[in-house]
């Protein structure tokens, strides 16, 4: 009897989220297509089992895991160009960042992650969505309503830099310390979509919440490539066709997870404050150095790759 290919997928929620059940429709998917001749099991949140967020990434290059998702900010590091993706106010809304995403831009980074780090194979990119801001002290309708404002990032020095552009002190950490952080209010802000601050209980800790959609963020899905090299080219083509069913779900309910959240964070007595487009400007401005200088480090044509449809 032929001992069936073995799949371990990892995340770091609970399977109640978008991402989580992205991961259950691969499942699924693979199931289906191959019966008894795949094994496939998820660990639904590493972070139960003493590991970090972060961990997931090296899970999955060194094939601990087959699969994990993360968002791309945690590895710029490792791929410079990954920088790009970071960048605030760089898409027009969420149709033109899909497209981007799903198009010869994403192709550009999946192409850029795969040369730098070899363990991986890309399969795409599930949707973190645009991030908006809450916090603890005081409603926020101007960069000058941020200054002096702790607020807690994930790691990159774009994210930093946006902030520190808008008069905020960034506080760049790991998802565990950063929930530890604000719900001890050693932190004054965050900043994530409506239902990751709604999943992380953030809301629970801060009454005010502005929309600045400042931020359109991916989390790829990271295969091991020696295992994905290793498999007949039928399952090879099978978990990407799996994945690309999975990526397009997983927006979907990416999108009624927003509108659920919000209601969430009202329920709770959050005040959720909506920007005129003439607010939201004065947040671009600011961090206008930003697309400058990343224009001369990576060429003007990656720009262009980012809006070609």
């Amino acid at each position: 009897m032929n001992t069936p290919i073995q799949i371990r997928m990892g995340g770091y929620g609970p399977p109640s989220t978008t991402c989580s059940r992205g991961l259950q429709i691969m499942k699924e998917r693979l199931e289906q297509a191959f019966g008894k001749a795949v094994d496939v099991k998820i660990i639904w949140n590493v972070m139960d089992l003493g590991y970090r967020g972060s961990d997931l990434l090296w899970m999955a290059e060194h094939g601990i895991l087959t699969l994990s998702y993360q968002s791309t900010s945690y590895l710029a590091d490792r791929v410079p160009e990954l920088e790009l993706a970071d960048l605030p106010f760089l898409f027009d809304g969420l149709k033109d960042a899909r497209a981007a995403m799903d198009g010869k831009f994403g192709a550009w980074l999946s192409d850029r992650i795969e040369e730098r780090i070899p363990g991986y194979r890309i399969l795409g990119y599930f949707e973190n969505g645009y991030r908006h801001l809450s916090n603890r002290l005081r409603p926020v309708r101007t960069p000058a309503d941020l200054k002096g404002m702790k607020i807690r990032l994930m790691p990159g020095k774009i994210h930093a830099r946006s902030f520190e552009l808008q008069g905020a002190i960034p506080f760049s950490v790991d998802i565990k310390e950063g929930l530890e952080s604000i719900m001890a209010g050693k932190v004054d802000a965050q900043e994530n979509p409506f239902a990751n601050t709604v999943d992380y209980g953030a809301h629970k800790a801060h009454r005010y919440h502005t929309v600045t959609g400042h931020c359109y963020l991916s989390r790829g899905l990271y295969l091991n490539r020696a295992q994905f090299e290793s498999w007949p080219r039928e399952f090879q083509a099978g978990i990407q066709a799996a994945a690309r069913e999975a990526i397009a779900a997983q927006r979907d309910l990416a999108v009624e997870e927003e509108a659920v959240a919000r209601k969430a964070i009202e329920a709770a007595g959050g005040e959720i404050l909506e920007l005129t487009p003439a607010e939201r400007a004065a947040f671009a401005r600011n961090v206008k150095p930003l697309h400058d200088e990343a224009r001369k480090r990576f060429g003007e044509e990656v720009f262009a790759l980012a809006k070609a449809r």
